[in-house]
């Protein structure tokens, strides 16, 4: 056997290795692969002498993945959930494909995917919510919308858009607390983002002032954190597109302080594997024109 072909063994050895692996049991397996049991464990008994590795220890009773089964195990089933995955892209949509698209939780999927998709009926769109960075291929998805700094290994970071960021609170929590100015914010208490940890720390520095150095309560998203606020638990740095409608409303209210640009901003992040994949690029492009057209794209 050359040494391409032993490192190819069949999908249906793989997908019996798999079958044991995840139950444990050869009888399980058979069932669950309307096999045999001897045809199953005829498939790891041709995987076993393929590698030379024994991938299961066996007793009368049990049987369990050996070391260098559970490291094997990890591998194929990933590559098979890979296959699949490919599989039914190839079914549901034969022309222009899948884009897997992770996006953040305050994305404009509302009413800006219907543009999108109406403009785009062969393509389909999958969504995973996703915050802060992660392994584009070992979460198998083509692209992302990242709010941070343009520094993601291994991919193209195209911006979207810049975000100004200002200290707001419930009106009522303010007037009891008489804040006239933006030191008087340092005394209260400050509502964080758990992405942002230093947001606070550059919005004094923006005031030219100390930063104060006590805890305050952490929020993973924006909508929780603005909840709390119009709760009157304190005061939060949240962007101005995002709290438009609740400073309309009343709801919320600015504090003393001047509005500040954050560091980071929102980037399309496409990893350098997926550069020339067709939804990719087609939904960058339609992307960029809408933020250009209208920046409150980005949140609802």
């Amino acid at each position: 056997m050359n040494v391409q072909r032993r490192l190819l063994p069949s999908i249906s050895a793989l997908a019996a290795f798999e079958a044991v692996a995840r139950l444990g049991s050869f009888t399980a397996a058979a069932r669950e692969l309307d096999l045999t049991q001897g045809a199953v464990s005829r498939q790891i008994n041709l995987l076993e002498e393929q590698f030379g590795r024994r991938l299961f220890e066996r007793d009368s009773r049990n049987v369990r993945l050996s070391t260098a089964g559970e490291i094997y195990a990890g591998a194929v089933r990933s590559a098979l959930a890979q296959l699949r995955d490919a599989a039914l892209g190839l079914m549901s949509n034969r022309h222009s494909g899948v884009l897997n698209l992770a996006i953040l939780p305050t994305f404009g999927t509302r009413w800006l995917m219907p543009d999108f998709v109406a403009r785009h009926p062969d393509i389909t769109i999958n969504f995973a919510t996703r915050i802060g960075r992660f392994d584009f291929a070992r979460e198998r998805l083509d692209a992302a919308i990242h709010h941070g700094m343009p520094d993601w290994p291994d991919a193209d970071c195209t911006l979207l858009m810049r975000e100004t960021v200002m200290p707001v609170a419930a009106p009522e929590f303010l007037a009891q607390r008489k804040v006239a100015t933006p030191a008087d914010i340092g005394r209260l208490p400050l509502l964080h983002m758990a992405t942002r940890p230093d947001a606070w720390s550059e919005w004094f520095e923006h005031q030219e002032l100390d930063a104060p150095t006590g805890p305050g309560m952490q929020f993973e998203q924006f909508g929780t954190v603005a909840q709390a606020c119009m709760a009157g638990l304190g005061v939060a740095l949240l962007p101005q597109i995002l709290i438009a409608g609740e400073l309309q409303r009343d709801q919320l209210a600015p504090a003393p302080g001047k509005p500040m640009q954050s560091r980071s901003a929102y980037y399309l992040v496409v990893p350098h594997a997926k550069r020339g994949h067709p939804p990719v690029a087609s939904f960058r492009d339609w992307l960029r024109g809408q933020v250009e057209k209208e920046p409150a794209v980005l949140a609802w």
